[in-house]
Order: C-alpha cells, then sequence, then structure tokens
C-alpha cells in the first residue's frame, strides 16, 4: 500500500461534516426558524416547511381552507418576506401542500 500525503485540516472537516449530515441539520434548521419567522405563531403551528427544491420552498398545511388562503392572498408576501430573511437559501416561491394524515 502507497503511502498517502497529508490531508488538509480543511478538507477532513468538510468530509466529516457531510458525512455526519451536520450540514442538512443546519440547513433545516435554518429552513425551520426562518418559516417560523415569517409565518408568525398563528400560521406556524398549522404549516411545517418540508424541503426546498430548485428554488421552490414546499409547505404543508393542516386544513384546506388555510391552505386556500396563504396560497391565494399570502404567498408572494411571505416570499419576499423569507427571501430577505434567508438570502442564502435561495428560495424563489412557495408552494403550499395539504398535509397527509
Amino acid at each position: 500500500m502507497a503511502p498517502r500525503d497529508p490531508q488538509l485540516l480543511s478538507q477532513a472537516l468538510a468530509e466529516l461534516i457531510s458525512l455526519r449530515g451536520f450540514a442538512r441539520s443546519r440547513a433545516d434548521s435554518d429552513l425551520h426558524d426562518t418559516w417560523r419567522k415569517v409565518a408568525g405563531d398563528s400560521w406556524s403551528e398549522s404549516t411545517k416547511p418540508v424541503k426546498i427544491s430548485r428554488g421552490v420552498l414546499y409547505v404543508d398545511v393542516r386544513s384546506s381552507a388555510l391552505l386556500g388562503e396563504l396560497a391565494a392572498f399570502h404567498g408572494p408576501e411571505l416570499t419576499q418576506q423569507f427571501q430577505q430573511l434567508a438570502p442564502h437559501l435561495r428560495v424563489k416561491s412557495i408552494k403550499f401542500r395539504l398535509a397527509g394524515k
């Protein structure tokens, strides 16, 4: 077996973070914290940010009435607030979906 060259500490730490999933848990925490601030107490209790995919934030909503209200009247405003609080998450739009049981 040939000897290996020493690895940079920054590279080793980046690999460790990736392997252990620390970066993902930090991103999930940022997502949930930002949504809680944007949605406020009343809406954050009835909604759950699920994921960001291709710039779309998917949010599960517990009731169809709230889903209709958020999608029809509050989507652009919530998107803008989310972008201002967390530009690093690169959310372009929000899609609300009825949460499964």
